[in-house]
């Protein structure tokens, strides 16, 4: 039987936000070459993007209590079994990239910004803690709170598409859910209003924008795309796509677009009409 040969094709495999990284890391070794060294270790020497991640949040929390090489394997460890933290870890640098104004570059929240560290060293720790190792995973959520002042409970289930804008005094209690592409300004807090035991903080659903200095307390839902004007402190379940402002916040309208979290508006209009 004759016929024509069996061809073999081979697969490359397209990554264009790894690739954009590396191009990034290219350009900033010759245009800053103080700079280049950490680029190279960073970046330039590895093979995958989840590798360089690795990396850089275990350079970061290094500690003379758990030194950056061990965290380092821990996380390439978890990531050989949880794949779904790099995918998330993906969807969120292109947040930032499209949500935060003063993010140009794909490079810069890996290298820079430590409210991507922040979210992305919770998720390692989350996934550490549902693997019965919650003294890591707690030891975890004390170095990153200290090294990027950001407080996340590692019990915390997070979805993907976040974008920690700064992260800076960011306090998120045990029983607190996140979930996807949400927006998260400075100085909130996800928190209890006691000391009451059991499922006691906040449910945050998809789409919502919490403003800076917003506080959300109790075991309340913030419904879809809902919007927190900064500085409020919500203590009643938000209504989805609604706007909420004021110390105890109340509803002021809707929320002003259908994604408010992709959007990033935070201006609010007068109560009487007048902007």
């Amino acid at each position: 039987m004759t016929g024509k040969p069996r061809q073999h094709s081979t697969i490359t495999s397209v990554d264009p936000l790894w690739q954009a990284v590396r191009r990034d890391a290219e350009t900033l070794s010759s245009a800053e070459p103080v700079m280049a060294a950490l680029a190279l270790v960073t970046v330039l020497n590895h093979d995958s993007f989840e590798s360089a991640l690795a990396f850089r949040l275990a350079a970061r929390l290094d500690h003379g209590d758990l030194p950056g090489d061990l965290i380092r394997q821990t996380f390439e460890n978890v990531l050989a079994t949880n794949p779904e933290i790099g995918a998330a870890a993906r969807t969120d640098l292109s947040a930032t990239l499209e949500r935060d104004p003063a993010c140009h570059r794909a490079i810069e929240p890996l290298l820079y910004f430590k409210g991507y560290h922040a979210i992305q060293t919770h998720r390692f720790a989350h996934a550490l803690w549902n693997k019965g190792r919650k003294d890591l995973a707690l030891y975890l959520q004390s170095r990153s709170s200290l090294v990027f002042q950001a407080d996340i409970n590692p019990n915390v289930p997070i979805g993907k598409g976040i974008m920690l804008d700064h992260g800076t005094g960011l306090v998120v209690g045990e029983t607190a859910v996140i979930g996807d592409d949400v927006s998260i300004l400075q100085g909130v807090t996800l928190g209890g209003t006691g000391k009451e035991d059991g499922d006691r903080h906040p449910k945050v659903e998809s789409g919502v924008l919490i403003g800076a200095g917003a506080k959300i307390l109790g075991n309340i839902t913030i419904g879809c795309c809902a919007r927190i004007a900064a500085g409020s402190v919500v203590l009643k379940a938000v209504p989805p796509h609604t706007t909420v402002a004021g110390v105890p916040a109340k509803v002021i309208g809707e929320a002003g677009c259908a994604q408010p979290a992709l959007s990033m508006d935070q201006m609010l209009e007068a109560l009487d009409g007048k902007a």
